[in-house]
């Protein structure tokens, strides 16, 4: 059983109950679920996963104003629910994982990933804030959310962002990806600098990665998750076995260049679908001046290609 399935089934045995019996006149304020910070928030968990933060438990998130009038009778009717379900017991405070399980303000929880109590608003706010923590404020599931409060700030997050940030992130991992993948591993390789030829390779699957999700326009998780979720992506997922074979054997010169040409010729044909380059050629550096030629704000625009 995955963590949010556990989570859900212990909401719905012990967590509804509670909640309908010490608390049926403000139940409708309050959110629950499980999102944030975890494998078991992505469903990426497994056995493994479960040396750390591995256990029944769930979300509930308040409004600042209820937060002062029922926060600490929650928590402390949270804190009562049974340690143990299905065989599974509550572990003691982790050092190999974060707890975000239990009672938190839904501003304390979106200041979190968003350094605010929402959604970003301008674009300098939704550029600063890296996609790993986007993609850890929308995963997972809401089980209930009456007052709608949290689900509202979450679709803001979800679907949001702005073109033109998505354009400059877009157009800034394409402009690595010539410039480390295309020109300098070569030059790496040919060089005998095999230190260097492989933090370009590097440099170049972690751009690819991000060019992928961005394509997609899907918020990229945090590094260890990435070819997990590219795998499922609608676009481009095959991509995610194509960079394993580059990481895997970093000095195979002939076949990596094969592979990176060919990666950056989909990603060129994927571009051209969505009619955000209109550049011949097959080196990305255009490409990559091309997409930032799009973004409407002037001073972002105006601004470096590369971020």
């Amino acid at each position: 059983m995955t963590g949010l399935e556990l989570a859900r089934q212990y909401y719905e045995a012990f967590g509804r109950p509670m909640l309908e019996k010490e608390f049926a006149l403000i139940k409708e304020r309050i959110a629950v679920g499980l999102v944030g910070h975890g494998s078991e928030c992505f469903g990426y968990d497994d056995e493994i996963s479960k040396d750390h933060d591995y256990e029944p438990g769930f979300c509930m998130w308040i409004t600042e104003e209820d937060e002062h009038i029922f926060g600490f009778r929650l928590f402390r009717a949270y804190r009562k629910l049974p340690k143990a379900y299905m065989g599974v017991e509550m572990q003691k405070q982790s050092i190999l994982g974060s707890r975000f399980k239990g009672v938190h303000t839904i501003g304390e929880f979106y200041c979190f990933y968003t350094g605010r109590e929402g959604a970003p608003e301008t674009l300098e706010q939704w550029l600063a804030i890296p996609d790993f923590y986007l993609a850890e404020a929308t995963n997972g599931a809401v089980f209930s959310d009456p007052l709608g409060r949290f689900s509202r700030i979450r679709e803001e997050v979800l679907s949001g962002r702005p073109r033109d940030v998505r354009l400059k992130k877009l157009a800034s991992s394409l402009f690595y990806m010539a410039q480390a993948g295309q020109y300098n591993y070569g030059r790496c390789i040919r060089h005998g600098e095999r230190g260097a030829a492989a933090l370009a390779l590097s440099e170049f699957v972690k751009n690819t990665a991000a060019a992928v999700f961005l394509i997609n326009d899907i918020y990229e998780p945090y590094y260890k998750w990435v070819f997990r979720a590219m795998g499922k992506l609608p676009q481009l997922s095959d991509f995610a076995g194509r960079l394993t074979e580059l990481l895997a054997a970093p000095y195979d010169a002939e076949k990596n260049r094969g592979i990176i040409e060919e990666l950056c010729a989909r990603l060129i044909a994927a571009l051209k679908s969505q009619d955000l380059s209109k550049e011949a050629g097959d080196y990305l550096e255009p490409h990559a001046y091309a997409v930032n030629d799009q973004i409407a704000d002037g001073e972002l625009r105006n601004r470096p290609v590369m971020l």
